[in-house]
C-alpha cells in the first residue's frame, strides 16, 4: 500500500501530460498509461540493466524542443543547464523507481537517475516516462553518454533529423548509431 500511494503522490506532484509530448508516438503512449497505472507497473530492466523496461520507460520528448527551434534549444552552448530537473526532484524519483524496478541492490549511489531521451536531445526533462534509475555501479563513466553527444553533434550538424534520433535512443541507445547509420 505505501508504494502504490508513494508513486501515486509522486505521479500527482509531477504533472505527467503537462508540457511534454511522447518520442514513440501518441497511439504508443496512451496505450501504455491506458493499460497500466504507475503505481501498479513492476519494471525490469535490460541487457544487463543498459536498458529500461519499455513499459515504465518508453521515453518523452519535451513539447518546448522542436526540429525547427534547434538552434535556439539543444544546440545552443549550456541549454541543458536550464531545463534540467533539480537533484531534489530526481533523488525521490530514483529511489522510488530502484523499488519499481525490482533492483536487488538498492543503494541509490549505484544508479544514475537518467533521461531515456537526453536533455541534449530534447528529452522531457521531468517526465516519469523519460527517467529511469540505470544502474551505473557508482558513477563508472557512462558509455550511453558517448551516443547522446554524438547524436546530439549528428542533429545539430544537419546529419540527422532530431524525431529519428530521438526515437532511436529511445528504442535502444546501444544501438541507435548504428540504426541512423552514424556507427562507423
Amino acid at each position: 500500500m505505501h508504494r502504490t500511494f508513494a508513486l501515486a503522490s509522486l505521479v500527482g506532484l509531477i504533472g505527467i501530460g503537462s508540457a511534454i509530448v511522447p518520442a514513440v508516438g501518441a497511439s504508443h503512449a496512451a496505450a501504455v498509461t491506458a493499460r497500466t497505472s504507475p503505481a501498479a507497473i513492476h519494471c525490469h530492466a535490460r541487457s544487463g540493466l543498459k536498458l529500461p523496461d519499455p513499459r515504465c520507460t518508453p521515453g518523452m520528448t519535451y513539447a518546448k524542443v522542436t526540429q525547427h527551434n534547434i538552434r535556439r534549444t539543444i544546440c545552443k552552448k549550456g541549454w541543458t543547464s536550464t531545463v534540467r530537473p533539480p537533484e531534489s526532484y530526481t533523488a525521490r524519483l530514483k529511489i522510488m523507481q530502484i523499488r519499481q524496478y525490482g533492483y536487488k541492490r538498492r543503494n541509490p549511489r549505484l544508479y544514475e537517475e537518467d533521461h531515456l531521451i537526453p536533455l541534449e536531445l530534447g528529452g522531457s526533462p521531468k517526465s516519469v516516462k523519460n527517467l529511469w534509475p540505470e544502474f551505473d555501479n557508482g558513477h563508472v563513466p557512462n558509455p550511453k553518454d558517448k551516443v547522446e553527444n554524438a547524436l546530439r553533434r549528428a542533429v545539430c550538424g544537419g546529419r540527422v533529423r532530431l524525431a529519428p534520433a530521438q526515437r532511436a535512443i529511445a528504442k535502444n541507445w546501444m544501438t541507435a548509431e548504428r540504426n541512423l547509420g552514424l556507427a562507423k
